[in-house]
């Protein structure tokens, strides 16, 4: 996610993935 502003807020899910947890559905808040 490249072209998060510096405090931006954001949501997402957290789901296990083949090398760990990752985020999921981001979305700025």
């Amino acid at each position: 996610f490249k072209s998060l502003d510096e405090g931006q807020k954001v949501t997402f899910d957290v789901e296990q993935g083949a090398r760990g947890p990752q985020a999921a559905n981001v979305q700025k808040a």
